[in-house]
């Protein structure tokens, strides 16, 4: 019964119904509530409050099954480790970590102001609708392989930024003394300005300040556009490598070298991540392949039962 339990929570094939109706269960759960945090908010809907309350106090409950049944079931998913070993890495997981902080809130808000704080943190149970197909790795995937470029973008934008404060200061500080008060006072404008917001609130009135507003924002159209173009760029390359891995390593097994293996229950693969079957085998993993879908042979994609593996081994 554990081991079905852990089957049906898990991320569901479009060939597993239970599987695929839980997760959709557990994602208009989600939906739900989330929309109560929102309406709980309207003086309009005061006469609703118990009902909101009703709705927020079922879905909590909902959650904390589910939380359970995961830590009672992890060692299905770290199966290399003991019961207890893998119910601890659980629990330090980015998962575990996630599901627990969508239910304390609810059991905390009262009291100290610090655990009111926590209302802001229940809008993580977004990301449990992430963690629920794993077609959103490919997302995070594109943000990883790509950091580096990011992060450079980031900090151009933050010095063209720092660079326009100054230089309005410099040009407008005497004649608006009270909007540009320092170097760091024409932060909002410059941030404003440079993603074309143009809020009004701040804006130059010499002729040489205009001409610095004009030069700048030229730039920040330019600089902002940097962060776009390297995400889409690697949408495209894992895109691309998806569709080079399926004709290169597909189906038809057109290849002597490529090999597929099926993921069984007493199967060593499973709770391994594919860069560590990689790792640990000596072998380059192409495609995924879960019921119906072909999931990108990336790093942090954890194997499953069920699960065919094509792979090619290295000499």
């Amino acid at each position: 019964m554990k081991k079905k339990i852990f089957d049906i929570i898990q991320i569901g094939s479009r060939g597993d119904l239970p599987s695929r109706l839980f997760d959709y269960f557990i994602s208009i759960v989600i939906v739900i509530n989330i929309s109560v945090l929102f309406l709980e908010t309207f003086d309009e809907l005061s006469e609703l409050k118990s009902f909101f309350r009703l709705l927020e106090v079922i879905t909590i409950l909902i959650f904390c099954v589910e939380y359970v049944l995961r830590i009672w079931t992890a060692e299905y998913l770290y199966p290399q480790k003991t019961a207890a070993g893998a119910r601890f890495k659980f629990f330090c997981s980015y998962d575990g970590i996630v599901d627990l902080l969508t239910i304390l809130p609810f059991f905390f808000l009262a009291g100290f102001v610090v655990f009111r704080l926590l209302r802001v943190v229940r809008i993580f149970r977004l990301f449990m609708i992430n963690a629920k197909d794993d077609s959103f790795s490919v997302i995070t995937s594109v943000l990883y392989d790509k950091k580096n470029q990011i992060i450079s973008s980031i900090f151009i934008i933050l010095v063209l930024m720092l660079a326009s404060s100054l230089c309005m200061y410099s040009v407008e500080g005497q004649r608006q003394p009270d909007v540009f008060k320092n170097a760091f006072s024409g932060l909002w404008w410059s941030m404003t300005t440079i993603f074309t917001v143009g809020y009004g609130d701040m804006y130059p009135i010499t002729v040489l300040g205009r001409v610095f507003a004009v030069i700048i924002t030229f730039l920040g159209v330019g600089v902002v556009a940097i962060p776009t173009g390297i995400i889409s760029a690697g949408f495209v390359e894992q895109y691309t490598k998806a569709q080079n891995s399926s004709a290169n390593y597909g189906l038809s097994g057109a290849k002597a070298q490529t090999l597929s293996v099926t993921v069984t229950e007493d199967s060593p693969y499973i709770g391994m991540m594919v860069g560590e079957m990689e790792d640990k085998y000596n072998v380059a993993v192409a495609l995924v392949l879960r019921g119906e879908l072909m999931v990108l042979a990336l790093d942090n994609v954890t194997i499953m039962q069920d699960d065919i593996i094509l792979y090619r081994e290295l000499f």
